[in-house]
């Protein structure tokens, strides 16, 4: 089974939050989860989905 990897910054779950002047995950993360999100170890998030700014531009053409 191959290992899924992930970057935070590619996340559809990782926005910018004003209030905050930060970036953070707006998944719901449960305790252990977070700690690792915290340590920077998210390299297996289980809720990575790529965000693919462009997507939509490309179905036009």
């Amino acid at each position: 089974m191959k290992k899924r990897t992930s970057n935070c910054e590619d996340c559809v779950h990782y926005d910018y939050n004003e209030e905050t002047d930060a970036y953070e995950c707006n998944e719901d993360l449960d305790e252990d989860e977070l700690v690792r999100f915290i340590k920077g170890d998210s390299g297996n998030c289980p809720y990575y989905r790529y965000y693919d700014e462009y997507k939509f531009v490309r179905k036009q053409n």
